[in-house]
């Protein structure tokens, strides 16, 4: 017997009461297919849940690092070690560029520029990229490619570029629970993916001035608009930056 107005001050209730948009949005679809259910079985001969809206979700802002997690982040693997050599220059190789974690683990030998300092990157859709890396990634990639991935190999033929202890291409799963060991090990007590780390190189690039269109090439967005939510951080960061130094802040 509830109508519409009636749902609407539940939810408002509900929402007063502290709950997330996201929750207030689940409760909404589970009241749908309930009435929707006594449609189908003739109890009810209206839906009062029809015409009610689903509450503005919003865009989360991606989580990020700070620039000096970044660097404990990067000091952190053995990289006397063959292991921590391979894990050093693919954790610099991706705050360098951008990739996804997908993107990173299938990447082919020639598929990098050494002397161009330029990675050739396929995308979501197959599309290709061209993405520039810095200096500091170039020369990892230079003493990873001489003295580990021989080791890695062990005798044996790939043209992938990052090799498991098999010789074999890395899994996803693999790199992420590398990636986490190395941030157990750097003291950050932050939940980090691999995308952390693609978050932090689009909001650091920004905040360092960076042009919204060059940021959104170097992604491989193909929508502008995926790409303004880092624009958020980097305003975030700013108003911090702001408090902390102005004399007024």
């Amino acid at each position: 017997s509830a109508s519409r107005s009636n749902i609407q001050m539940y939810l408002s209730h509900r929402f007063e009461q502290g709950l997330s948009a996201r929750t207030t949005a689940r409760q909404l679809s589970c009241l749908r297919s309930f009435y929707r259910h006594f449609l189908r079985e003739n109890i009810i001969i209206v839906d009062p849940t029809v015409l009610i809206d689903n509450p503005k979700l919003g865009r989360p802002l991606p989580k990020s690092l700070s620039e000096q997690d970044i660097e404990a982040l990067l000091a952190t693997p053995d990289t006397e070690d063959s292991l921590g050599l391979r894990d050093r220059t693919m954790l610099e190789v991706l705050y360098a560029s951008g990739l996804r974690v997908t993107e990173l683990v299938s990447l082919r030998l020639h598929e990098v520029n050494l002397r161009q300092g330029i990675v050739r990157v396929f995308g979501k859709g197959s599309k290709e990229r061209l993405v520039p890396l810095g200096d500091e990634a170039m020369s990892w990639l230079q003493k990873y490619i001489k003295d580990s991935r021989p080791l890695l190999l062990n005798g044996k033929q790939s043209d992938i570029l990052f090799l498991s202890t098999r010789a074999q291409q890395m899994t996803r799963q693999t790199f992420w629970h590398r990636l986490k060991i190395h941030v157990r090990d750097a003291h950050i007590d932050k939940q980090i993916s691999p995308h952390t780390l693609r978050h932090a190189f689009a909001t650091h690039l920004l905040n360092h001035g960076a042009d919204l269109r060059v940021v959104q090439l170097l992604l491989g967005h193909c929508d502008l608009s995926t790409t303004q939510i880092y624009t958020h951080v980097a305003n975030s960061r700013m108003k911090e930056l702001h408090t902390e130094h102005h004399p007024r802040g």
